[in-house]
């Protein structure tokens, strides 16, 4: 029987099952749920137990984790379809999915009138990290239930108690900003090498390991060379995330004027038809932007 925790992990897309195979291969019992079974059916060969209602899963569990699409899903499952009062009081819910700060805020205040512990806990380090479990985790809430879990959190990567309530969100947020206005840089860059003779393997060659050397210019650069824009993230998803950058901004009288013009690129390119596609696709709605100019 084993010592360590019981989880429960709601959730299990394209970040919530990696997730789940390095609890798994850390020896955490787990039990899964997703709105599609399918996409939480795979896991039981990796020794998840699936359950078919969210309140089924975290019925035992010592640690319920959500990876959800939004702030609305995540308030769905917890509020609406019974895992809050399926829960036993002083025990502790993380929040993986990217959610607007003041959602955040509400779902712990929720659940703590119900006597349940509450982390913000988005990550980054996409779909590669997921799998590798090398995450980055951003902690919001209270200092000692991070602590308390330091053996959870070990086997997805390296977490780091970033403040109070929705801290997490707030610097998941910020992660985000970076991450899309440094897409928009590298792809800009491209499009610039190549209209001036270059080759864009050549040039993203020529230029790491400098200055300009980035986890972006790594991995979405070699996407936007390669042309390879199946999701590891959406850009549907990077718009949403901006969207809520924005709101935050406008809350806090801040100007913020790249963070602006990404969001607005974002937002062309989602609605051309971009939803799908990585945010590293940008590069596409860039060049079309372009040959419409050179036509």
């Amino acid at each position: 029987m084993s010592n360590k925790m019981a989880i429960a992990f709601l959730g299990t897309g394209l970040m919530g099952a990696p997730m789940v195979r390095c609890l798994l291969k850390a020896g955490f019992p787990v039990t899964v749920w997703n709105r599609d079974p399918a996409k939480a059916a795979g896991l039981v060969a990796d020794g998840a137990r699936q359950a078919q209602s969210p309140a089924e899963a975290v019925v035992g569990a010592d640690v319920v984790f959500t990876m959800l699409t939004n702030g609305a899903a995540v308030a769905e499952v917890l509020f609406d379809k019974g895992v809050a009062d399926a829960m036993k009081p002083g025990k502790i819910v993380v929040d993986c999915s990217s959610i607007a700060p003041p959602v955040a805020r509400e779902n712990a205040d929720r659940l703590a009138r119900q006597g349940i512990r509450n982390l913000d806990a988005p990550v980054s380090g996409g779909t590669a990290g997921a799998t590798a479990g090398t995450l980055a985790i951003m902690a919001g809430g209270n200092a000692a239930d991070v602590e308390e879990l330091k053996e959870v959190f070990a086997a997805l990567g390296r977490v780091t108690y970033v403040g109070p309530s929705s801290a997490g969100q707030i610097c998941k947020l910020a992660n985000q900003q970076i991450v899309a206005v440094t897409i928009g840089a590298v792809a800009e860059a491209m499009i610039l090498v190549e209209a001036g003779g270059a080759s864009r393997a050549a040039f993203r060659d020529a230029i790491r390991g400098g200055f300009a050397e980035s986890r972006i210019l790594e991995l979405h650069g070699g996407r936007m060379v390669n042309r390879d824009f199946v999701p590891g993230g959406a850009s549907s998803n990077q718009l949403k995330d901006l969207e809520a950058v924005m709101a935050m901004a406008d809350e806090v009288s801040l100007s913020l004027p790249l963070t602006k013009e990404v969001r607005q690129e974002f937002h062309d390119f989602v609605n051309a038809d971009g939803a799908d596609q990585d945010h590293s696709g940008l590069l596409l709605h860039l060049e079309k932007l372009n040959s419409k100019h050179q036509a």
